[in-house]
């Protein structure tokens, strides 16, 4: 880079110059760091404190620098009082994680919003029920606090002859599948699991929490999250062919989808035409479903 005397340092490691970098300098420099590894897509960048010590510039020099990181495309959820994460589509970034990985602390991110909402399709609310964690834990601390929360879910009908899971061969004689009976025990425990944890919330003054599931006339074949309509995250069932334990006394062979290292791909409506397109695309999926064929579910 013009201007400077020395070589530069190893990624991670300040400027090696004689004179305080611009913001141009630092944006080339946390580039680097992206693609050399040293930052990975989710990874939070620095305090602009932090930042701002270790280039020793002014703040103002560094909030610069990242609003150029976040023209290009390379920053994803800024927001006040919380250093931005490098996005999935970083320069050299090209690793998407695990579902449960992914969507933790996506969900934290969109909790920080006054007005929350999440709509979700899935088999049951196990990932989404477990990764709700953090960002209730951080309600209950008193570091968030959004107005409102309105979570809508779409799971699949109890009387649909489902596509998984399901027993390899015929059903008990007696038309009784107990895979099925399994799969909707779980389904409803998660849901009202999920659905008491977030009404928690209301014993919080001044958050207004709404719940609410509807039934899917089909099995889905993947997880969809949208969140704050700003962001999907979209992974695949993959179904395999295994025996599982049903009770103490009955293992089946059967189909099924139990996968919670299913990678997730991110799609964010600020990261460029295409994931705007994804997204906004797949929100109006979601609430023609939700206002026409699917049906009232009641968890039982």
């Amino acid at each position: 880079m013009a201007g400077r005397t020395g070589a530069r340092n190893a990624p991670g490691g300040p400027l090696d110059d004689d004179r305080r970098p611009g913001a141009q300098d630092i944006a080339d420099e946390l580039r680097e760091r992206i693609r050399a590894g040293v930052l990975k897509a989710g990874d939070r960048l620095p305090t602009q404190a932090t930042l701002a010590a270790q280039f020793d510039v002014e703040r103002g020099t560094v909030r610069q620098a990242l609003q150029l990181l976040e023209a290009d495309g390379l920053l994803a959820n800024r927001s006040k009082g919380s250093p931005p994460r490098i996005a999935p589509a970083a320069a050299g970034t090209d690793e998407p994680q695990s579902t449960m990985v992914t969507l933790s602390p996506r969900l934290v991110e969109a909790f920080r919003a006054p007005r929350v909402r999440i709509d979700a399709v899935c088999m049951t609310s196990e990932t989404l029920m477990l990764a709700l964690g953090e960002p209730l834990r951080l309600i209950y601390e008193g570091r968030m606090r959004p107005e409102s929360i309105d979570v809508r879910i779409l799971l699949p009908s109890r009387d649909i002859d489902l596509a998984f899971p399901v027993p390899v061969g015929d059903a008990a004689p007696d038309g009784d599948d107990p895979v099925h009976q399994r799969w909707l025990a779980t389904r409803n425990a998660q849901g009202q699991v999920l659905r008491h944890n977030l009404r928690s919330l209301r014993t919080s003054p001044g958050i207004d929490v709404t719940v609410t599931f509807r039934a899917l006339p089909f099995t889905p074949q993947m997880r969809l999250y949208l969140l704050n309509g700003e962001e999907a995250l979209f992974s695949y069932y993959k179904v395999t062919r295994r025996e599982e334990e049903i009770d103490s006394d009955t293992t089946l062979e059967m189909y099924a989808a139990s996968d919670p290292q299913a990678l997730a791909f991110s799609f964010e409506r600020r990261a460029g035409h295409r994931d705007r397109a994804f997204v906004e695309d797949s929100q109006k999926w979601f609430d023609a479903l939700w206002g026409t064929i699917t049906s009232d579910l009641t968890l039982t």
